[in-house]
């Protein structure tokens, strides 16, 4: 039991940074369920029909999913808003459509035999994209994509590509879900393409923003509680998915910016642009 905490919790923790990589650049995508669909398919093909240890194949389906994410994410990503989200909401509509036709993964009846996760698998992966976010909070490239999120056309101004930034996060996004993706499905052992549907790509967005999306501690506060609450009021039977409703927008009508909200990126985007401006970089 102790095991599948840590697994669930840690899977979705990878998924909630999934979403807020794309954030970091000032967009929101729902498409990362389609995306950890791509991964636990991709895998676990991989590692049944053809034997690849598990942790090649879950790299390889982040690398899939993370260039389809790139090829799909160009069009999307010049479109803005509800348009954006829109079209999200359509990719992750389209891959589980496309999974469910697709025989030599079961189509509708789902894909089995994958074995292999473990509680230390997931562990590793959660340390090692936390290390790296880390290390990203610190670098130039955040202060990058600070200015990118601020002020698209100054950010232009200064020789950034904000199309080009935003598709390097889009994809690093789908990366990141399809190889939490494939951790998952190696732990169930069998994945239907009715888990991926959109109702998941919506919870996925949950987990960033119930924590907080202006920090990199806010998401896995945010999937830590939205995976362990439906446990603790299991008690409740019938009343269970009210009760857990309710604790949910409860949070968020408390804490509207998020339960971890502490870093002021718009101030610091602001200084970045101005102090690149007392540069010389002037706008056209």
């Amino acid at each position: 039991m102790i095991q599948d905490y840590v697994v669930f919790v840690g899977v979705n923790i990878v998924l909630a940074w999934s979403v807020y990589v794309v954030l970091l650049a000032g967009s929101l995508s729902f498409a990362n369920g389609g995306f950890m669909a791509i991964g636990a398919y991709v895998s676990g093909v991989l590692t049944v029909k053809f034997g690849v240890p598990l942790v090649f194949a879950t790299t390889i389906a982040g690398v899939v999913a993370g260039a389809i994410g790139v090829l799909v994410g160009f069009p999307a990503l010049r479109t803005r808003g509800i348009y954006l989200m829109l079209v999200t909401v359509g990719i992750a509509v389209s891959v589980k459509a496309v999974i469910e036709s697709i025989d030599y993964v079961g189509g509708i009846q789902g894909f089995g035999g994958m074995v292999g996760t473990t509680e230390w698998h997931v562990v590793a992966l959660v340390v090692l994209v936390g290390c790296g976010l880390w290390f990203l909070s610190k670098s130039p490239l955040q202060r990058i994509l600070d200015a990118v999120r601020e002020d698209e056309l100054v950010a232009a101004s200064l020789g950034i590509n904000p199309v080009y930034v935003k598709l390097v996060c889009f994809g690093a996004g789908a990366f990141l879900a399809a190889v939490a993706g494939g951790f998952y499905a190696h732990y169930l052992i069998h994945v239907t393409p009715d888990q991926f549907g959109i109702v998941l790509s919506v919870f996925i967005v949950l987990y960033a923003v119930l924590g907080g999306t202006n920090n990199m501690w806010g998401p896995p506060i945010g999937a830590t509680i939205m995976t362990l609450i439906p446990e603790f009021v299991r008690s409740l039977e019938s009343w269970r998915p009210a009760a857990f409703g309710i604790i949910i927008l409860g949070l968020l009508l408390i804490r509207p910016d998020g339960l971890l909200a502490f870093r002021h990126v718009t101030t610091r985007a602001k200084g970045v642009l101005a102090t690149s401006l007392s540069d010389g970089a002037k706008p056209d």
